[in-house]
C-alpha cells in the first residue's frame, strides 16, 4: 500500500476526564494540531506529484466539489475537509489534499511507471499519471507550483569524485543533459538532483536517488521537505514583484515629503497648503501600507520557513555540482532583501510623515497661538475704550439728571413764591445745586457698587 498515514494516538478514556477541570474550548484541537497532517510513508520507487494552486476566491465547496469528481468519490462529504487535511486512497495511488491560508495543494503518489529508470533520458511522466489530466486542468485556483517528483532505487557511490561522477552523469542524462544542482542528504543517505526549470509541461523536476532498503517513513520525510522547500520558495518570492512596483512610488513620496519638510521650514508655503499636501501624502503611505504589509510579513514567514526546510535537508556537497541550498541562497537571498527594504523603507516613510504632521501642526499652533494673542490685545484695547465711553457717558448722565432736578426744583420753588412764601426762586435753586449734584452722583456710585456686587 502507497502513502500509509501514521494512525492518531488513542483517545483517553473518558473516565480521566472527571479527574480534571473543564476542557478549554480549544484543547483538543491544539493538542491534535501535530497529527493535523501526517507525514506521507512512500514505498520506493515512487512517482510524487504536488499541485499547488492559490486559493483567494475559491471556497472549500468549490474544492470538495472537484474532488467528487475523482472515481468513487461521489459522495465525498464537506465535513471531511473542515480540518484542512483530506488523504483519500485509491487502488494503487493516494491523493493528499491541503487547505493552507493562501494556497492549497494536492499531491499524488503513484508507483513509478516502468520504463522510468535512472538510465532514461528526459523520460516522459505526465502521460503515465493515473490522474486524468483533465482533472488537474481544471482544479480551481491559479497555479503557484508544480512539481514532478520521481524518488528511485540506487546504490549510492562512495565520497570520491569518480564514483560519484558516474551516477552525476546518470542524473544529467536523466534531465536531458541540461545543467543540473544536486545534493546528498542528510549527511549523505540520498542524492536529491534538480534543474529549477519550467519545462513545457509547465512542471518542474526533481529526482531523488536513495539505496535499496530506504524506509517508508524516510521517502515520506523526503519528498516533503522537498516539495514544501520549493512551495515555499515560490510564496517567497511573491512578495518581490509587489516590492519592485512599490520602489517608484517609494521614491517619489520619499522626494514630495523632501520638499515639503524644505517648505515647512524656510516658511515657503502658508500651513493650509503644507497641511493639503501632507493629508494626501499621508493619504497615500496609509493605503500603500494597508495593502502591502500582508504581503512583505507573508514573505519573511514564507522565507524563515524555506531556511528551515533548507536546515531539515543536511546537505553535503557532491564533487563538481553546486548544492541545491548554496542555489537557493545565492538568489534567494537578494530577493528577501529587496522585500524587506521595501517593507522598511515603507514603515520609515510613515514614520517620517506623521513625524512632519507634528512639526506641522506645532507650527499650526503657534500661528493659531499668536493669532489668539493679537485678538486678546484688541479686546482688551476695545474694552479700555469701552469703559471710558462708560465713564463719559456716565458723567453726562448725571450732569443731565442734575439739570432735570434743578429744574424741578426749580418749578417748585416758583410755585412756593407764587402761595406766598418769602423765598426768591433762583437763589434758592442755585444754592440746591450743589446738593443735587453730589446726590446723584452718590446714587449713581451706589448703583454701579450693587451691580458689581452681583
Amino acid at each position: 500500500m502507497i502513502d500509509t498515514p501514521l494512525p492518531l494516538p488513542p483517545a483517553p478514556p473518558a473516565t480521566l476526564g472527571t479527574a480534571l477541570p473543564p476542557d478549554d474550548a480549544w484543547r483538543h484541537e491544539l493538542h491534535n494540531e501535530v497529527h493535523a497532517r501526517p507525514p506521507a510513508r512512500i514505498r520506493l520507487p515512487a512517482l510524487v506529484v504536488l499541485v499547488a494552486v492559490l486559493n483567494e476566491g475559491v471556497s472549500r465547496e468549490q474544492e470538495c466539489e472537484h474532488l467528487r469528481r475523482l472515481p468513487g468519490q461521489q459522495d465525498l462529504p464537506l465535513e471531511r475537509l473542515s480540518g484542512n487535511f483530506l488523504r483519500l486512497r485509491f487502488t494503487d495511488h493516494t491523493i493528499k489534499w491541503e487547505r493552507h491560508t493562501e494556497f492549497t495543494r494536492y499531491s499524488f503518489v503513484q508507483p513509478l511507471p516502468e520504463g522510468v529508470g535512472l538510465g532514461e533520458a528526459d523520460p516522459v511522466l505526465l502521460d503515465k499519471l493515473v490522474t486524468p489530466l483533465e482533472w488537474l486542468r481544471t482544479i480551481p485556483g491559479q497555479t503557484v507550483a508544480a512539481i514532478k517528483l520521481v524518488m528511485l532505487t540506487a546504490p549510492l557511490p562512495e565520497d570520491t569524485p569518480s564514483a560519484q561522477a558516474v551516477l552525476m552523469n546518470q542524473a544529467v542524462q536523466w534531465f536531458g543533459g541540461r545543467t543540473v544542482l544536486a545534493s546528498q542528504l542528510g549527511g549523505g543517505h540520498s542524492w536529491a538532483v534538480t534543474d529549477f526549470r519550467l519545462h513545457p509541461s509547465g512542471f518542474e523536476r526533481i529526482l531523488v536517488v536513495a539505496p535499496p532498503g530506504t524506509s517508508e517513513g524516510r521517502a515520506g520525510r523526503i519528498s516533503q521537505r522537498l516539495l514544501e522547500l520549493e512551495i515555499y520558495r515560490l510564496m517567497a518570492l511573491r512578495g518581490l514583484p509587489v516590492a519592485k512596483a512599490l520602489s517608484p512610488v517609494l521614491a517619489q513620496a520619499e522626494s514630495e515629503l523632501a520638499t515639503i519638510t524644505a517648505q515647512l521650514e524656510n516658511k515657503a508655503s502658508s500651513e493650509q497648503e503644507l497641511l493639503d499636501r501632507l493629508v494626501s501624502l499621508a493619504a497615500r503611505v496609509e493605503r500603500a501600507t494597508a495593502e502591502h504589509s500582508y504581503r512583505f510579513a507573508a514573505t519573511r514567514a514564507y522565507d524563515a520557513i524555506v531556511g528551515q526546510r533548507m536546515g531539515e535537508l543536511r546537505e553535503k556537497p557532491i564533487q563538481g555540482t553546486q548544492t541545491i541550498g548554496d542555489f537557493l541562497r545565492r538568489r534567494l537571498t537578494p530577493a528577501m532583501a529587496t522585500v524587506e527594504a521595501s517593507a522598511t523603507r515603507l514603515t520609515s516613510l510613515s514614520e517620517r510623515v506623521a513625524r512632519t504632521s507634528a512639526l506641522l501642526r506645532t507650527r499650526v499652533d503657534i500661528a493659531t497661538e499668536a493669532q489668539n494673542q493679537q485678538l486678546l490685545e484688541k479686546l482688551t484695547r476695545g474694552q479700555a475704550l469701552q469703559l471710558q465711553l462708560q465713564t463719559t457717558v456716565e458723567g453726562l448722565s448725571i450732569a443731565a439728571i442734575s439739570y432735570y432736578v434743578i429744574s424741578l426744583l426749580l418749578y417748585v420753588a416758583k410755585g412756593a413764591k407764587a402761595a406766598g412764601l418769602p423765598i426768591h426762586p433762583e437763589i434758592a435753586t442755585g444754592a440746591l445745586i450743589p446738593v443735587v449734584l453730589w446726590s446723584v452722583w452718590r446714587t449713581t456710585r451706589r448703583i454701579h457698587a450693587k451691580l458689581g456686587g452681583h
